[in-house]
């Protein structure tokens, strides 16, 4: 049984609201963003700050629903700056047997500048004659709330 890392979810080019040494470890992030892409409190994220090419991997905390908080907390705080735009992915292990045989989904989330839901949609590996089909599709587009 092969395992294999997959993306589960994406967070991408969200803006960094803060970063705080001083706080221990972590990245807080705005509940409602995490819900929307199934990201677990605790769970394992990595960053890729688009901004400056600055990469990391951390533990997400949720953050105050609907405030748009991405804050960078401890020693991630020196890897980014208020106003960075950031991707945060999360991944879990799949069997690869299995993702062959059923297919796979992964969430996706585009920001706004408010970092707040601008469009959401799956990218999906659809079994197809023994290959893995992807696809990409927009499943919600939203305007900009506020």
């Amino acid at each position: 049984m092969a395992r294999i890392r997959m993306m589960h979810a994406k967070l991408h080019k969200v803006r960094v609201t803060d970063a705080n040494v001083n706080y221990v470890g972590s990245v807080t992030i705005d509940s409602e963003l995490i819900d929307k892409v199934e990201i677990l409190p605790l769970q394992e994220v990595e960053i890729w700050n688009v901004s400056n090419g600055n990469r990391l991997s951390t533990y997400v905390l949720p953050g105050e629903p609907g405030s748009g908080v991405i804050c960078l907390n401890g020693a991630a705080a020196h890897l980014c700056n208020p106003g960075d735009f950031v991707i945060i992915a999360a991944y879990e292990e799949c069997d690869r047997a299995e993702v062959f045989r059923t297919g796979y989904e992964a969430r996706v989330l585009i920001a706004d500048e408010q970092n707040r839901c601008k469009k959401f949609f799956y990218q999906t590996l659809n079994p197809s004659e023994g290959k893995l089909l992807f696809n990409s599709e927009a499943t919600e587009t939203l305007a900009s709330s506020n």
